[in-house]
This record gives structure tokens, C-alpha cells and sequence, in this order.
């Protein structure tokens, strides 16, 4: 026996403790991605939600006579509204565009047609940025400026919001819910975009923890601007503003998605260009 060498040493728990927590942890993550995976790829489970939230949108604000209307949600300056609602738009293209990178990218490693899927991310931004604009210009064409008394004076001279309330002044007009809006049109984008995964895993492509960690992110995002999306309706704005917010979102995503994204001059829908149509044989070798 060479000099200095003995029997292994057996390994000790905490290394043992690590490499079962990594393996329970690599087990968790591909169960809860394939589950979700496979919800999301379901067409009758995704009308289902759009109606999910059709429900939120139009029924939610009955709930806030059963509320407490002190709670941290009845207010505009909680921190989830300033953290969250305000850049959900930002948080969504984070986490999704990463993962329409990453599936697009990992099945084609097409350069260009990564950037044409991610293009899909511009266009709802500038949606986003023109919806906005939109509930402002309502806003100034339907509102008046009054003095912040008790009698509430009209003050006609300053014609626009932003000029009224820079001279201290308040401003009343019809104010489309942009919250609403903007939590409406991030829900149904990610729930469209997210679908693919579950072809995407039926075609054998490189599916590694890092991806199907990403892909639950999303997952995990997508549940909480559900759940800030109840908070919104059921503690904030009056209820024609944020059903015309939830509705100017929905026939946004229904214009692209269901209208625009299949022609072949726009950016496509999610999922073109990455599936190939095999044959019968084929298909059930991979599944």
C-alpha cells in the first residue's frame, strides 16, 4: 500500500444531507414544472381562466362591502402597489422575456427568430405606453379643475390635469383603471406565452433545472398579479373604471394574439417556428 494512503472515509451527514436536498429539490422542480406545463398547454383550461378573470374583474368589487376598508390594500401607496403594480410591466418582461429566450433559443438556436419572439414583448409595451396616454387624455376631456375647500370651487382656467395639480389644485374626471389595465394584459400575456412549455417538453428539447426554474418563476409571478389583481378591484377606483380597464386590456391581447400574430408580416405566435409537425411514429417515441 503507497504511503499515506488508508481506506475512504465514509461521507459525512452534512455532505449526505446536501446531496439529498439538491436531489429533493431537482425532483420538486421538474414535478412542478411538468404539472404546470401540462395545465397550461390545456386550450379549455386557458378559456377557463380568461373567464376566471372576466369574474375577478366584474364580481370582485362586491366583496368590498365585506372588507375592512382600513386594510393595507385600500391604500394607493402600499408597499405592493409601489413595488409590484406600478413596474408589473418591467417584472413581466424580466422573468418572461428570459424564458422566451431560453425556449426559443434552446430549441432553434436561431439568433433571429429569438429576437422576432421576443418582439412580442415591444409590442405590449408600446400597447402598454399607448393605453396609458389614452386613460389620460379621457381623463382631461371628461374632468374639471376645483379648488381643494370645502366649497370646491371651479377653477376653469387650468384646462388639464397635470397643470391643476401642480398649482395645487384637484382634478375629477372619468379615470380608467391603468392598474387594472396593466394587471389584466400581463396575466394574459404570460398565460399565453408560458403554453408552450408543454410542447416544448413533448419535443425532447433541453429542459436543465435552470429553464424549468425560470418557467416557475413566471409561474409564481403570474399568481401574484392575480392575486394584486383582486386586491385592485376589490379595494380601488370605482367599478366602471376598472372594467374598462380590464376590457381595453383584453381586446388588446385579443387583437394581437388572436388576430395579428398569425399573419405572416407580424411577430408570430408563441410556439411558431419551434415545433416541427412529426410523424405518429415519432411522436410517441418522444412522449
Amino acid at each position: 500500500m503507497a504511503e499515506g494512503s488508508g481506506p475512504r472515509k465514509p461521507p459525512s451527514l452534512p455532505a449526505t444531507a446536501a446531496r439529498w436536498a439538491q436531489a429533493l429539490g431537482r425532483a420538486l422542480v421538474y414535478f412542478w414544472s411538468n404539472q404546470c406545463a401540462w395545465l397550461l398547454g390545456v386550450a379549455c383550461l386557458r378559456r377557463a381562466y380568461h373567464l376566471w378573470l372576466a369574474a375577478v374583474v366584474i364580481f370582485g368589487p362586491l366583496l368590498q362591502f365585506h372588507v375592512n376598508p382600513r386594510a393595507i390594500f385600500a391604500n394607493h401607496h402600499n408597499f405592493f402597489n409601489i413595488k409590484f403594480v406600478r413596474s408589473a410591466w418591467g417584472w413581466t418582461c424580466i422573468f418572461l422575456g428570459g424564458f422566451i429566450l431560453l425556449v426559443v433559443y434552446l430549441a432553434t438556436s436561431r439568433i433571429l427568430l429569438t429576437l422576432r419572439h421576443l418582439s412580442r414583448l415591444l409590442v405590449g409595451a408600446g400597447l402598454w405606453l399607448g393605453a396609458t396616454e389614452a386613460f389620460l387624455l379621457i381623463e382631461n376631456l371628461t374632468g374639471y379643475c376645483f379648488d381643494p375647500v370645502p366649497e370646491g370651487i371651479l377653477v376653469n382656467s387650468l384646462p388639464d390635469k397635470r397643470t391643476c395639480l401642480r398649482e395645487g389644485h384637484r382634478w375629477r374626471g372619468y379615470d380608467v383603471s391603468g392598474h387594472t389595465f396593466l394587471l389584466t394584459f400581463c396575466c394574459l400575456l404570460m398565460v399565453e406565452e408560458t403554453s408552450v412549455f408543454r410542447r416544448y417538453l413533448a419535443q425532447g428539447y433541453p429542459a436543465g433545472v435552470p429553464l424549468r426554474l425560470i418557467f416557475l418563476l413566471n409561474i409564481l409571478l403570474l399568481t401574484l398579479w392575480n392575486f394584486l389583481l383582486a386586491c385592485t378591484v376589490v379595494y380601488l377606483y370605482e367599478y366602471s373604471h376598472k372594467v374598462v380597464g380590464a376590457a381595453v386590456a383584453t381586446l388588446c391581447w385579443y387583437l394581437t394574439y388572436r388576430g395579428w400574430y398569425r399573419c405572416s408580416w407580424s411577430p408570430g405566435r408563441p410556439g411558431t417556428g419551434l415545433f416541427a409537425k412529426a410523424a405518429p411514429g415519432e411522436a410517441k417515441k418522444r412522449n
